[in-house]
């Protein structure tokens, strides 16, 4: 696996781990309880980052199948990058979630099977970074709903950012 993937993928690991662990001791009643009409349990958010995950997953792995025909990123890519990365750490700014996502988003009522799922997304994703050809590494394979498209590390990078823009929303829920 290409040393930069490998270095993001444990990162994003590491803090997935760390945001499992905050909720392993909660009850059922707490996992799933609703703050406030409009907003969404400890359990949605989960499951909605699952759902963005997985999705992002499925359409690399698509664009895996023809790597060779997809185009490079560049210094735009990297822009982006920059500005959806900034719009992810910016405190009190809140997006809808995509349509897409929300109508794809399984939910998982117990901490057992959101963390069943989120291995298995994991280790999907793993399996796609161990095969992924050094070549590549600037080819546009992920599709971001604002941003457009970008790179493998992009991807990455947006995996993280995306848990970081909810830790807030998940920290509330814990308290």
């Amino acid at each position: 696996m290409n040393q930069a993937l490998q270095e993001l993928a444990e990162r994003i690991e590491t803090q997935r781990s760390t945001v499992l662990n905050s909720f392993r001791t909660l009850t059922s009643e707490q996992f799933n309880r609703v703050p406030a009409p409009g907003k969404w349990s400890a359990a949605e958010v989960l499951s909605h980052i699952i759902a963005a995950e997985r999705m992002s997953l499925a359409y690399m792995q698509k664009k895996m199948q023809g790597i060779d025909q997809v185009g490079f990123s560049g210094p735009w890519e990297e822009v982006k990058m920059l500005m959806l990365k900034i719009s992810q750490r910016l405190p009190g700014l809140k997006f809808k979630a995509p349509r897409r996502v929300v109508e794809n988003t399984a939910f998982f009522s117990d901490f057992a099977s959101i963390e069943s799922e989120w291995d298995k997304v994991r280790k999907e994703l793993k399996g796609l970074l161990e095969q992924f050809p050094q070549h590549a590494m600037k080819r546009l394979i992920y599709k971001h709903p604002a941003a457009g498209y970008l790179n493998i590390r992009h991807a990455l990078i947006f995996f993280r950012e995306h848990l970081h823009h909810h830790l807030p929303q998940l920290k509330k829920l814990l308290n």
